[in-house]
């Protein structure tokens, strides 16, 4: 069944393959994008206020590093080769990583940001669901993954969210208490010029 829906996917990507190429454009932007994205949370936190953007940001980039760690070792306990290793005559838009395909380790960095983010905002967080499900999508366009490789790499990132936020909410504050010292010196000079010009 997964083979037979990749399969379906593949060739219909590859009679247009216009979208194999738009994919494999995306994938190559929008990590690093949801990447400085997810950075881009802590500047959304006023030195000395509220810190929901700080633990956000901060359990956000804590959930990407567990949900690779967990598909890491999901991937060791039951090793799955990529699509186009088992299928050779499969259409692949991009580089042929060789790594295990189990789950996939985009969607579960991707949803782990997304669903950690989800946790403490819902608008914000419905955002980046989209933006992580873009991605998990385009690892199966571009025929790097089956789909059941990026529905287990959506569940890691929960588990890896939902761990992150739920059991491991103390660490992340005291983290972010330690860090916001060197970072809130900085960022209160651009808090005082966005003041200043707003009162011009």
């Amino acid at each position: 069944m997964d083979y037979r829906l990749y399969h379906g996917i593949n060739q219909f990507v590859y009679e247009h393959d216009w979208l194999g190429r738009a994919f494999a454009v995306l994938e190559t932007w929008a990590v690093p994008v949801l990447a400085i994205a997810t950075f881009g949370l802590w500047l959304f936190a006023r030195p000395g206020g509220q810190r929901k953007w700080k633990l956000a940001s901060a359990s956000a980039l804590a959930s990407a590093a567990v949900a690779l760690l967990l598909a890491q070792v999901i991937a060791k306990i039951w090793p799955r080769d990529r699509p186009f290793a088992t299928h050779p005559d499969a259409h692949v838009w991009g580089s042929r990583s060789h790594d295990p395909s189990y789950p996939s380790d985009h969607a579960s960095a991707a949803f782990g940001i997304a669903f950690a983010v989800f946790l403490f905002d819902r608008v914000v967080g419905s955002i980046f669901i989209v933006a992580a499900t873009l991605i998990s999508l385009g690892r199966v366009f571009v025929g790097a993954h089956y789909p059941a490789d990026v529905l287990a790499g959506t569940l890691v990132g929960l588990g890896a969210a939902l761990l992150v936020v739920r059991v491991g909410g103390p660490v992340i504050e005291w983290a972010v208490r330690q860090v916001e010292r060197v970072t809130d010196p900085v960022a209160g000079v651009f808090w005082r010029h966005r003041s200043g010009s707003s009162r011009v």
